[in-house]
């Protein structure tokens, strides 16, 4: 029986040195290798073409670079780009690309579903099927940087093309920065994850800065410990509630790791981070996190630690059954933290004509813990009111 292909995407530099290694070749030659295949996105061995001729044939023979079928894509008004990947087994998983004046940042999944279930999470409402690999989570990378980058190509050529026309040299419109904050929980598909971030940071791949790349965890403490000595990037946190009580609803890993247990991890991850700050996301959930009460606790917070709040305002889907602060009242909020000297913003939706804002992320999940149906269930339970 023949054995299934290697599939280039999911190995970091080390593997590719070994697998290369085991055909005689030598270490630059695994880094010309990865070069075509991610510098250049290089997807038929015949087309690289300093590579020795029986070299692309034992690659032709053993190997592929497979990238997740793309089932859709949909651009938003504001220029914010969706991806729907084929991840098989009728599971669907969802990137998106958000170009901004100073950057372009891409948010990948790292699970077909997710099983934190937080509550306000679109993603978490869907249920969990499997843990994505290196391959399918770098190729989310790898065909947005392809897709970008023939758009740009493009855009050179319609520019030269015309009278006066300005010559595009911004890469604003390519990939500078990544966040782990689409599908999934990134700490629940360690080692996948860890392959993946390997491959962003390496200058013979994505040369991404460590400041640029962002993990964002709802919170397992044992992994951001790991993380930390493994390959620490940029961490943003999912709080979303400032006290034990309501974080346990509103997110129940909080039962497992509560606050002090977080906080605390938070603090170990500092000593090796690229930045001298946490950032902590809060969803902004009317009448739910969002009183004076709930600012008051969350500046006790953040003074304990060196951190930047991200207040995001809800984007409303029906199973949720929770409603958007009012701008009024996010102002407010922001004010009060801010007049307590605490770095705070407030995201900009962006994409939410596409379903492809923070916390919209579905795909297509094929449940196989039940989850969605408790999920469902909770809508009709009330949140309990907490009280500083």
């Amino acid at each position: 029986m023949q054995p299934e292909p290697i599939n280039l995407l999911g190995l970091d530099a080390p593997a590719l040195t070994q697998l290369v290694g085991q055909w005689g070749g030598k270490p630059f030659r695994a880094r010309q290798l990865q070069k075509w295949v991610h510098q250049r996105g290089t997807s038929q061995f015949d087309d690289m073409t300093d590579l020795a001729r029986d070299f692309r044939a034992q690659l032709s023979q053993s190997c592929v670079v497979l990238a997740p079928k793309v089932l859709s894509q949909h651009r938003s008004s504001d220029s914010t780009r969706k991806w729907l990947f084929d991840v098989g087994q009728g599971n669907a998983i969802e990137s998106v690309f958000i170009p901004e004046d100073d950057r372009g940042t891409l948010c990948i999944s790292s699970q077909a579903g997710c099983n934190v279930a937080c509550r306000f999470c679109s993603t978490g409402h869907q249920g969990f099927n499997r843990n994505l690999t290196t391959a399918e989570i770098i190729g989310q990378l790898w065909w947005a940087r392809h897709e970008l980058m023939q758009d740009l190509d493009s855009a050179r050529i319609q520019s030269s093309g015309a009278e006066h026309a300005t010559v595009v040299t911004s890469d604003t419109r390519l990939i500078s920065n990544v966040v782990m904050m689409g599908m999934g929980e990134p700490l629940l598909n360690y080692e996948p994850v860890l392959g993946a971030l390997r491959l962003m940071l390496d200058d013979n791949a994505y040369g991404l800065s460590r400041r640029r790349v962002t993990v964002s965890t709802s919170g397992v403490v044992p992994m951001m410990d790991r993380l930390s000595q493994d390959c620490p990037v940029a961490l943003a946190v999912s709080l979303h509630a400032p006290n034990d009580a309501l974080r346990d609803e509103l997110v129940p890993l909080n039962k497992k790791y509560p606050l002090k247990e977080l906080l605390a991890a938070c603090e170990r991850y500092l000593e090796f981070a690229p930045r001298d700050f946490i950032t902590f996301e809060y969803v902004m959930l009317d009448g739910v996190n969002d009183s004076d009460a709930h600012a008051k606790q969350l500046i006790d917070i953040a003074r304990q630690i060196n951190c930047k709040l991200n207040l995001i305002p809800f984007n409303p889907f029906p199973a949720s059954g929770l409603q958007r602060s009012s701008a009024a009242r996010i102002r407010i909020f922001a004010q009060h933290l801010m007049d307590a000297g605490i770095v705070t913003t407030v995201r900009k939706t962006r994409g939410d004509d596409i379903d492809a804002a923070c916390g919209q992320l579905a795909g297509e999940v094929k449940d196989r813990t039940n989850l969605s149906e408790k999920m469902a269930s909770r809508k009709m339970i009330p949140i309990k009111e907490t009280r500083a």
